[in-house]
C-alpha cells in the first residue's frame, strides 16, 4: 500500500475533517488572550496541536467502541455521522486504532503537563476533566444521558478557558460567558447527528438525549439551544466585559435558522436531515470563528 495511500485511510479513520473545530476552538482562546494583552505563537501552536490530538483520541476511542458494540454497523452513513466505516471495511485494525488512540491520548496529555508547568497547575483540571471525557464518553456517559453535555463543556467551553489560561495564567468571567456559546456549539454538532442513529445508538445500548426525548421533541430543544446561542452572544458586551465586536458573530444566525427549520421539517428523515446537518456544521465553525475575529480586531 502507498504512502499516500495510507495517509488517505488514516485521515478518514481519524475523522480528519472535523478536526477544524478544534482549530477554531482554540483560535478563539487565542484570540481572548491577545484581547487581554498575550501574544505568544509558539505556545498557540503548541495549544493547537495538543487540542487536535485529544480530539482525534476522541475520535479513535468512539470508533473502537461503536466497532465492538457494532453499533456502525447499523447506522446510516452520513459526511457527518455513522462513523467512518474504515474498521468495517477492513482498512485498518482495533489493534492499530488502539494504538493510535492512546498515543493521541499521551500526546496531547505530554503538551498539557507542559502548560501546568508554564502557566500553573489549575491547567490540571481542564486536562483530567478533559480526559476523563475522551476516555468514558461512549462506554459511559452516552448512556447516562450526559454525553451532549459533557462533550460541549470539554471539546467546547474547556478549550477556550483552558486556551485562554494556558497563554495568560489569569481567568475572568468574560471568558467564561463567552465560552458558553462554543460550549452549546459543540453539544449541538454532537446532538444533530445523534438524530440519523437514533436506532443503532438504542440497539447499541446508549442512551441519549434523542433516544430519550424522540427526535420530535428534540427538534424543539435544538431550535431552543439556537436561539440561546444567539442571547448569549447579543447580550454579551451589555452584562459582562466583551467587546462589542462580538456582535458580527450574529451573521450566522441565518444558518440557525434555517436550520432549525431543516430539523423540524425532516426531524425523522435521516436521509434529507443530511442538509440541516451540514448547516449545523457551517454554523458551529462560522460562529466560532467570528467570535475569535471578534476578539482579534
Amino acid at each position: 500500500m502507498s504512502i499516500k495511500k495510507l495517509c488517505a485511510i488514516w485521515f478518514m479513520q481519524i475523522r480528519g475533517p472535523f478536526l477544524i473545530l478544534s482549530v477554531a476552538l482554540v483560535l478563539l482562546g487565542v484570540a481572548t488572550a491577545y484581547w487581554h494583552g498575550f501574544v505568544h505563537i509558539w505556545h498557540s501552536l503548541l495549544l493547537t496541536a495538543g487540542v487536535t490530538f485529544a480530539h482525534v483520541a476522541v475520535n479513535l476511542f468512539n470508533e473502537i467502541a461503536d466497532f465492538r458494540s457494532k453499533i456502525d454497523e447499523h447506522t446510516i452513513r452520513t459526511p457527518f455521522s455513522g462513523g467512518s466505516g474504515m474498521l468495517q471495511s477492513g482498512r485498518t485494525t482495533i489493534a492499530a486504532v488502539t494504538w493510535m488512540a492512546n498515543l493521541a491520548l499521551l500526546a496531547a496529555g505530554s503538551i498539557g503537563f507542559y502548560f501546568c508547568l508554564v502557566s500553573g497547575w489549575p491547567i490540571i483540571f481542564f486536562m483530567i476533566g478533559g480526559a476523563l471525557a475522551i476516555r468514558f464518553y461512549t462506554t459511559h456517559l452516552a448512556k447516562w444521558l450526559i454525553g451532549e453535555l459533557v462533550s460541549g463543556l470539554t471539546l467546547g467551553s474547556f478549550v477556550v478557558i483552558g486556551s485562554h489560561y494556558a497563554l495568560t495564567s489569569f481567568m475572568t468571567l468574560d471568558i467564561i460567558y463567552i465560552s458558553l456559546v462554543p460550549g452549546i456549539l459543540t453539544a449541538l454538532l454532537l446532538f444533530l447527528n445523534e438524530f440519523p442513529d437514533l436506532e443503532a445508538d438504542r440497539q447499541g445500548g446508549r442512551r441519549h438525549l434523542v433516544i430519550f426525548f424522540g427526535t420530535r421533541k428534540s427538534a424543539v430543544i435544538y431550535a431552543a439551544a439556537i436561539f440561546l446561542l444567539f442571547v448569549l452572544i447579543a447580550a454579551g458586551p451589555f452584562i459582562q466585559n466583551v467587546p462589542y465586536t462580538v456582535l458580527i458573530a450574529l451573521a450566522s444566525l441565518p444558518l440557525g435558522i434555517l436550520a432549525a427549520i431543516q430539523v423540524f421539517q425532516h426531524h425523522d428523515e435521516p436521509a434529507r436531515l443530511v442538509y440541516a446537518q451540514g448547516l449545523n456544521v457551517a454554523l458551529v465553525i462560522l460562529t466560532d470563528l467570528l467570535l475569535a475575529v471578534a476578539y482579534f480586531i
